[in-house]
This record gives structure tokens, sequence and C-alpha cells, in this order.
């Protein structure tokens, strides 16, 4: 007898579970493979476990069209701090801008490298620093950077601020909607289990193949062993076949 393996996806838990419940209930008073009572349990987590998959694959689908999006937004957000910290740079290299002030934006005066912009937290820390220190220069009485403008900079900076509060939300959602989906994927192992068994059980004295196909329209999914012989109607004819010729076997009440 080949042998059974609970699904392993959430398309194949559905399946699983819409066959079970289609077959039971359109089965006649003379087959109630399944009770009451496990029927209306698998009916209900049915629902409750579609709108879960779909709400996870619509989140998924916004999530890869929104970060696609974001990584733009960062992407210009660090291109342009990067910019003006090199032109600011070139300024004191120039002396155009003392280098005393570039103690203004946090930079050390004797270093013209540009920090640290990897990560979205340097990019939150520098794009503050470099906004902050071009207004307290310019309120001292200089002359402002162009090319990049720090307007433009900071137009870039605060789309990416309020874009990463949205991120951040967004990441919370599809922890939150992944973990809903995990406890339910347990929940589900554990009701197709138990019909299986069940409907196992129901067929456990039918013929090899009439067992396995009738197992099969409750959505039970069998695998063949390697160099297993697959069942068939002709095996069953067969083996029913030496049933007929075997005498009847009658056993005392002492055995």
């Amino acid at each position: 007898m080949p042998y059974r393996r609970l699904p392993n996806t959430d398309l194949a838990r559905l399946h699983a579970l819409q066959h079970a419940v289609q077959r039971a209930q359109g089965a006649d008073f003379t087959e109630q493979v399944l009770n009451y009572k496990v029927l209306s349990e698998a009916q209900r987590f049915l629902v409750q476990f579609e709108n879960a998959v779909m709400q996870s694959k619509d989140n998924y689908n916004s999530k890869v069209s929104a970060n696609k999006q974001y990584r733009h937004i960062v992407q210009n957000a660090r291109m342009y701090i990067s910019h003006f910290i090199q032109v600011l740079n070139l300024s004191v290299i120039r002396g155009e801008i003392k280098k005393e002030h570039k103690s203004l934006y946090g930079l050390d005066p004797q270093n013209h490298t540009v920090p640290e912009l990897a990560t979205e937290e340097n990019i939150l820390e520098w794009g503050k620093k470099i906004i902050d220190g071009e207004q307290k220069r310019v309120a001292a009485g200089g002359f402002p950077i162009y090319n990049p403008a720090i307007n433009k900079v900071k137009v870039h900076y605060d789309i990416f601020c309020e874009h990463q509060v949205s991120h951040q939300f967004r990441e919370q959602n599809t922890t939150r909607v992944r973990g809903d989906l995990n406890a339910l994927r347990s929940e589900a192992d554990a009701i197709i289990l138990n019909i299986w068994n069940l409907v196992e059980a129901y067929y456990k004295d039918e013929l090899p193949y009439a067992r396995l196909q009738k197992c099969k329209l409750y959505g039970l999914i069998y695998y063949y062993r390697k160099g297993e012989k697959k069942l068939s109607a002709e095996g069953d004819r067969e083996l029913q076949r030496i049933r007929d010729m075997q005498p009847t076997i009658q056993w005392s009440s002492e055995e």
C-alpha cells in the first residue's frame, strides 16, 4: 500500500480541505464518512483559512510593489545627501567655505570623505545633520550651496522619512499576517490528519485499489515508494478471486 503525506503548501492544504468538504457534503446518508461535528469544523475552518491565505497573498503583492518604489526613494535620498556633502567638501578645499564650518554639519573639518550612508539609519542621521548645518551656516551669513540646493535635498529627505514610517508599518503588518497564517497551518494540518484517519478507517475493509480510489475522493494524497508495485483494479479482482477460493474459517470462542 502506498504511503500518504500531509500537504506542505498552503495551496495543497486548501485543496485537501476543499476535497474533503465537497465530498462529504455530496455523500448520501448511506456513506457518512465524516460526522456532523467533523464536517462543521472543517467547513468553518476552510473559510477562515481561505481568507487568511488570500490576505497573505494580497499583502505580499502589495509589499513587493511598495518595496520597489521604496528602494527608489531610499536611493534618491542617499544620492542627494552624498552629493551635497561632496560639494561641501569641494567648497572647503577651494577655500569658498571655512573648514571650521563643517562642524556645523557634524563633519570632521580635517576629513573630506563622505560618511557611511549604507543603512537607512545613516541616511536619517546625516540627512538631518546636513539640513540643520546648512541652515545654521546660511543664517550666520554664509552663501548657500547650490547643485544641489539644501531645499532639494530636504524634499527627498522628507519623502524618505515619510515612506520609511509606512515601510516599517508594512513590515510589522507582514510579520503579523505571517504569524497568523503560521498558526492556522498547524490547525489545518491537525484537521486534515483527523479527516484522513477517519476516511481510511471507514474504508479499511475495501480491497486495496478500491480503498485507494475512495480515499482519494476525500483529498488523500498517496505516494508509491521506489520500486513499489502500483495498485490496480486487476489486482483487486485477482485478490478477490483468491479470497473466494479460500474456505470460510470459523474461530472458536476460546480463541
